[in-house]
């Protein structure tokens, strides 16, 4: 608003002195042509009756007053000018313009007779000077108004443009600050405003993503906190069983020649102590995952491990808890099986499976795993002889439970086996109960071959042709 106000005072007061010098000059124009008529009669006679005449047809309300000077005694009209002035107009043959009370004098010689030199002089009033001028600097001045009014509403509206995004950007970091993480800006506005709302909302989008990726890693490292619960709870209720035992010896019909009475609870305690190591293992794992989930700058690079040993390894804890529950638990790893996962991330997906198979079978359910390789590919597979998965699709998506459960162990297992290139099927297995399998690319494996830039027309042409049209082997 400063800046058009400037321009319309340097426009505008210009063009008001303009408007004024032109109205004076049209005063004097027009004293101009009333003196060339009185001229003219001059030229024509001298007589004062004659010129009083012309003076009295030619003065009307808009002209100055019109007298002619140095013909009589006394001037011919009514004149307003000093003697002092119109002496110099008189001596020095040229036109004087005075000022006098009321306007300006405009005095021109005119040459009569030999060393005779009349003065007719015109009376230009105030009136004259300034008509027109006010009128025009009224109309000036609303203009003036009018301009600033208008870049006023202008430059409102532009800066509402221009603020409203900027505004706008500012509530929602405000609002993201405080927790809203689904606030979102609309860029617009000028194109730094617009690409600052676009990093905005990548930013929120950013922060949103790592809170879910956060907090879904805290429920899978909790998640793994279950293993090692499920083998304690297992172990307690075979404790609570050998403590609710008759007190007196078996009778020979009832004696078990593979378990003694003192064997079993120090089997079971073994087995506690185990548990109880894994579990503050698990602790451990937790607590520097998040750590280093807090701290890194950048995700940490892909491990590896051999599957056969994991699973050899994680089914010494289980086959124990499948004997207490007499459940037949085979386990087939035939060899080396080496996957592109962590081992304690693979570790964590068995222990996700199988527990949902301890969990949700009865006692005594047959459990096989197995480990296999082929086509470079590496599988492992966990089959039961339960009543099955009813929804499989259901089953593998996170937080979808039927059992009242967490809902995570077959999403836990999914997401190892994607992280190792493959993938998590559901189906029957042959001991009638559901049927595991995590599949996950063999990183030993070799590449295949990359097709022939020739294709079928250049194997043709290498081939050497037998008689009847065959190819045949060079001899």
């Amino acid at each position: 608003m400063a800046i058009a106000s400037l321009v319309a005072i340097a426009f505008l007061v210009p063009l008001a002195l303009l408007v004024q010098q032109l109205a004076y000059e049209r005063a004097l124009a027009q004293a101009e042509r009333q003196t060339a008529i009185v001229m003219s009669v001059l030229a024509v006679t001298t007589d004062p009756n004659a010129v009083k005449q012309v003076i009295a047809s030619t003065n009307d309300e808009d002209s100055g007053q019109l007298a002619v000077h140095g013909l009589a005694a006394e001037p011919v009209g009514t004149g307003q000018a000093p003697a002092e002035f119109i002496a110099t107009a008189a001596q020095q043959r040229r036109t004087v313009v005075e000022p006098v009370p009321g306007g300006l004098a405009y005095l021109e010689p005119i040459e009569v007779a030999d060393d005779q030199v009349a003065v007719v002089e015109v009376h230009i009033p105030d009136e004259a000077l300034t008509g027109g001028v006010r009128s025009a600097w009224l109309a000036l001045t609303g203009v003036a108004v009018g301009l600033i009014l208008g870049a006023a509403v202008v430059g409102d509206r532009l800066a509402l443009r221009l603020v409203r995004p900027a505004r706008s950007l500012a509530d929602a970091a405000t609002a993201l600050g405080d927790g809203n993480l689904a606030v979102r800006v609309r860029p617009s506005g000028s194109r730094e405003l617009a690409e600052a709302g676009a990093a905005f909302n990548q930013m929120a989008d950013r922060l949103a993503a790592l809170r879910t990726a956060e907090r879904e890693m805290v429920a899978d490292l909790s998640h793994r906190l279950r293993t090692p619960l499920t083998g304690l709870r297992l172990d307690v209720e075979a404790l609570e069983a050998a403590a609710g035992a008759p007190d007196g010896p078996a009778g020979p019909e009832e004696a078990d020649p593979y378990r003694t009475e003192e064997a079993d609870p120090y089997r079971t305690i073994g087995r506690v102590r185990q548990a109880l190591a894994a579990l503050e293992h698990e602790v451990d794992v937790l607590i520097r995952t998040t750590r280093q989930a807090a701290t890194a700058s950048e995700p940490a690079p892909p491990g590896r491990c051999d599957a056969g040993q994991v699973v050899t390894r994680r089914m010494v804890f289980w086959s124990a808890v499948a004997g207490d529950q007499d459940r037949r638990c085979k386990v087939s790893v035939p060899g080396p099986a080496p996957v592109g996962v962590p081992a304690p991330e693979l570790a964590a997906a068995l222990d996700a499976v199988l527990g949902n198979a301890f969990r949700y079978t009865p006692q005594g359910t047959a459990l096989e795993v197995a480990v296999t390789r082929h086509d470079g590919w590496v599988a492992v597979r966990v089959d039961d002889a339960g009543p099955g998965i009813a929804d499989p699709d259901r089953a593998v998506q996170r937080g979808a439970s039927d059992r009242g459960s967490t809902g995570l162990g077959l999403d836990i297992a999914r997401r190892v086996a994607q992280a190792g290139g493959g993938s998590v099927s559901l189906g029957t297995s042959r001991l009638g109960g559901a049927s595991v399998v995590l599949l996950l690319a063999d990183v030993e494996a070799p590449p295949p071959a990359p097709p022939s830039r020739l294709g079928l027309i250049g194997r043709l042409t290498r081939e050497p042709r037998t008689r009847g049209g065959r190819r045949a082997a060079h001899r």
